[in-house]
């Protein structure tokens, strides 16, 4: 009943906009349930790696309207919608591969939902939990450093780094390494529960980050199964300031 509620709510939110109604009859549902942790910052760019459907592009460019967008999605379909929704944005940049340790080819795991898909195999927790998730494909898909798209110049301060990579949060943040100082927020999807075979747990995340100087200062959109059990939930971190 609480899914239904927030489905309800992030339809109502949606169709107060017509940018953001315009971009769901193209396909892309604004994730206006970032409204919490995007409100209020300052941001001038935004690195969104997971980009799907460009659903959280779409809500950082309504808060943050000059911003550069550097958007990474390596599965074709959602891409392609992805180019539609930001046909016409000079200032919104789509990357179709994934970020991780290193450069090379990997297998991604492709989920009946593709919003689900990862590196990582998908597992059964996943597929009890959410219904509907389970592997449809494996494909070849181009993974680097995130150092071989961008150079530290087109970082631009105040940044934000987003990851949404069901379950290898801690390998596309090490993809990031060399240019995690320049970011001053880091908002990434962690879960308590392995959801993807071999995934790093939240409090795996939470202690590589802070040893790279960014504080968990929020946790949002907290998702619950059956018995209240906490799965997983949006973490946003601040860069630390002595």
């Amino acid at each position: 009943m609480n899914n239904i509620i927030k489905k309800i709510l992030k339809l109502f939110n949606i169709l107060r906009d017509p940018v953001f109604i315009r971009a769901l009859l193209k396909g892309a549902a604004a994730g206006t349930e970032h409204y919490q942790v995007l409100n209020g910052l300052d941001c001038s760019h935004v690195v969104d790696i997971g980009a799907n459907r460009g659903q959280f592009a779409l809500f950082s460019r309504k808060c943050f309207p000059n911003a550069r967008i550097d958007s990474f999605e390596p599965l074709s379909e959602p891409a392609n919608q992805f180019e539609r929704v930001f046909a016409g944005d000079e200032n919104t940049y789509l990357h179709r591969l994934a970020i991780g340790e290193s450069e090379g080819e990997k297998l991604i795991h492709v989920s009946l939902r593709d919003d689900s898909s990862s590196l990582l195999p998908i597992s059964e927790a996943q597929t009890t939990l959410f219904p509907g998730t389970g592997e449809r494909e494996t494909r070849t898909i181009r993974v680097a450093q995130l150092s071989s798209i961008l150079s530290g110049k087109d970082v631009q301060s105040p940044a934000l780094l987003k990851l949404d990579v069901q379950g290898y949060e801690l390998q596309a943040l090490k993809g990031c390494e060399i240019f995690l100082h320049c970011f001053d927020y880091v908002y990434v999807e962690c879960s308590f529960v392995e959801l993807y075979t071999g995934q790093s747990s939240a409090d795996e995340v939470i202690a590589w980050l802070r040893e790279h100087g960014l504080i968990l200062s929020g946790v949002y959109n907290l998702c619950y199964d059956s018995l209240g059990k906490a799965i997983q939930g949006d973490f946003m971190f601040s860069r630390r300031t002595e």
